[in-house]
């Protein structure tokens, strides 16, 4: 019997072109962001899966919330990189990938202040909020998207600060402005991004500490902090459209710009990063109960000498529940272990400020509608 011809072995090998879209999308879902880009211009059938098939965007934020942590960093207040984290195993080390954010691929614009990020879309300000003809976008930079919010004839003599929110319950995502026309009191406008024309008035609250009022999302409820009180919490609902106040946890003596609100782990926390030796952070436990805060303090004395009497400021939490934390104003990311109490030295890296980011593949236009103007920031190429 012969044996058979070269041509008709390799005429029986199964390439993974040979495998169905559904296991296709599986695998392309488990890769990092850079490995993504490329596979994008691969061939159409790729391209179509990885932007036109409504399974993918699910599939791979669930691949990679757990595998990739993120962060987008910025340097001299512009946001320009996203940096994934591959977790360590028993075979590889930590492994840090790097993506330039640039004008040409990601951003509508140079020079893109980071307001907020929500579910993979980020809120950006293009120029000062104290200049009448500053400008604010949605943008998802992996599909290199972005939408810009309209704005009224602007007043003069007003400044403003933003924050962009997100809730599970309502599936809507709103922009918030803070317009401060007296020294203490603010007024709240919001739009809500696919459903509302222009923006809305929505009360008055206590003026927020920066022109990114907050990042901190939790339970679909914007949280900030106030020059006057250190010993109160703002909150605005994206539900109800209700600003409340919640009292900070007792017995707090620093002054309020030395204490700083993140989320981690889905929970409301405030972090005093002024002392030298140690990190505290009180954890609201049952949210919107007072009583349940709890104090955490995290000794700083297993960081390395030359960077341990800094301040660190806590980013997110990631694998087994350590926690992120950043350098104050430095190149330098460490992760702390609650179980050893130990921290470890994650990556020297570029960014001069860090913000946790779920990258996703959704379309900006599932948030927009049809009926808004999707931009993209190059034009679309032809892939055969």
């Amino acid at each position: 019997m012969e044996p058979p011809s070269t041509k008709q072995t390799i005429s029986h090998v199964t390439t993974i072109m040979d495998l169905s879209s559904e296991i296709m999308l599986e695998i392309l879902s488990r890769l990092p962001i850079k490995s993504i880009f490329c596979c994008k211009t691969v061939c159409k059938l790729w391209y179509n899966l990885l932007t036109s098939d409504p399974l993918f965007p699910s599939k791979y934020r669930e691949g990679t919330s757990s595998n990739f942590p993120s962060l987008l960093l910025s340097i001299d207040n512009y946001v320009q990189f996203l940096v994934e984290l591959k977790l360590p195993d028993e075979r590889y080390p930590l492994k840090i990938s790097t993506t330039v954010l640039s004008p040409k691929f990601h951003l509508p614009s140079p020079n893109m202040r980071l307001i907020g990020s929500c579910n993979g879309f980020v809120c950006l300000l293009k120029g000062w909020v104290y200049e009448l003809d500053h400008s604010v976008y949605i943008s998802n930079p992996l599909l290199g998207e972005y939408f810009e919010v309209e704005f009224p004839k602007q007043e003069s003599r007003i400044c403003f600060a933003y924050a962009f929110c997100f809730s599970e319950a309502s599936r809507q995502y709103k922009v918030l402005r803070s317009a401060v026309r007296q020294s203490k009191v603010s007024e709240l406008e919001v739009y809500t991004l696919g459903v509302d024309k222009k923006w809305r008035y929505v009360g008055e609250a206590p003026k927020p500490l920066s022109v990114s009022f907050s990042e901190v999302n939790v339970n679909g409820v914007v949280h900030w902090m106030n020059w006057e009180k250190n010993d109160t919490i703002y909150s605005f609902s994206n539900g109800t459209e209700e600003v409340k106040s919640m009292l900070a946890p007792r017995g707090l003596k620093s002054p309020c710009y030395n204490f700083t609100l993140v989320e981690l782990g889905n929970c409301l926390c405030l972090c005093n990063i002024d002392p030298i030796e140690y990190v505290d952070i009180w954890w609201m436990k049952e949210y919107g109960i007072t009583e349940s805060w709890t104090k955490t303090r995290i000794l700083k004395d297993t960081i390395q000498p030359n960077i341990r009497y800094d301040r660190f400021i806590p980013i997110s939490t990631w694998k087994d529940g350590e926690i992120l934390m950043q350098r104050h104003c430095r190149t330098q990311v460490v992760s702390y272990n609650p179980k050893e109490k130990k921290f470890t030295k994650v990556k020297v890296y570029l960014g001069l400020k860090s913000n946790s980011y779920i990258p996703s593949f959704y379309s900006l236009k599932t948030v927009v509608g049809e009926n808004c103007q999707v931009s993209y920031t190059y034009p679309k190429i032809d892939i055969v």
